[in-house]
């Protein structure tokens, strides 16, 4: 699998796709839910979508990090051992997902994307901080669980991060989202490593993506400091719908 393949016409449509998928991810996670399936409508091979979506993940977590990180909402130093239980365990999603066949990969996505437009349909608000209910060694190995994940197939891993961070862990809705977006970057970095030490990564596509989701998130994550995710909600589950749509159909 080559790294460089030259600029093709549907680079501008996903480069604009990752910018509207990095303002999402930073108010409300589910980034991944918008770019992986356009990667794959573009007819990118499943293993080299999943690859170069990693690529482009990394700018968009690391902008709304910093973004998080400057307002005070984000503590790397306490996070960190969180962070490296989840880079190990993204890594190892990474290696599983690479034993599967591109054919079976490509039956198994509208799932995941039907599964995670019913988690956001009905999700239950966010906003009001929680007592935590889990000690920090298990909801290590929980978040964990969700980097594995996030290494095999990625798409949601920021709102199952969001989500456990508030309902388990105890955070507020900014604490959550800066933490997720910490964490989502030790994923991807995790992530991507494997998949460029396989070759699977378009290295033009991805950092143009890349960059375009850096913008994306930086405005996404100072709107989500202001109002939180009220507003995004509806539009990630009516995109996650139509691509599912869209990728059964083109199956039958």
């Amino acid at each position: 699998m080559e790294f460089f393949v030259g600029f093709d016409w549907y680079f501008p449509i996903l480069i604009f796709i990752a910018f509207i998928a990095g303002f999402v991810d930073s108010v409300a996670g589910g980034g991944g839910m918008i770019t992986t399936p356009a990667l794959l409508l573009a007819g990118i091979p499943p293993h080299l979508a999943l690859g170069t979506n990693k690529l482009q993940s990394c700018f968009g977590s690391l902008s709304a990090s910093i973004q998080f990180y400057a307002k005070g909402h984000l503590d790397i130093k306490q996070n960190l051992p969180i962070a490296f239980v989840v880079f190990i365990a993204s890594v190892f999603g990474s290696l599983f997902v690479l034993t599967f066949s591109p054919a079976f990969l490509i039956k198994i996505v509208p799932l995941f994307l039907f599964l995670f437009a019913l988690y956001f349909l009905f999700s239950p608000s966010l906003n009001s901080p929680k007592i935590p209910r889990i000690g920090m060694i298990a909801l290590s190995l929980l978040l964990g669980v969700i980097g594995f994940y996030d290494g095999f197939f990625g798409a949601g891993t920021g709102s199952f991060f969001i989500f456990i961070l508030i309902v388990l862990g105890g955070d507020s809705l900014h604490k959550a989202l800066g933490k997720a977006k910490f964490l989502n970057f030790s994923s991807n970095i995790a992530a991507l490593i494997i998949f460029i030490f396989n070759k699977e990564v378009l290295f033009e596509l991805g950092i143009l993506m890349g960059i375009a989701q850096f913008i994306g998130a930086l405005l996404g994550a100072r709107l989500a400091i202001r109002i939180g995710s009220r507003l995004v909600k509806p539009f990630v589950v009516s995109v996650c719908f139509i691509m599912c749509i869209k990728l059964i159909y083109e199956q039958m």
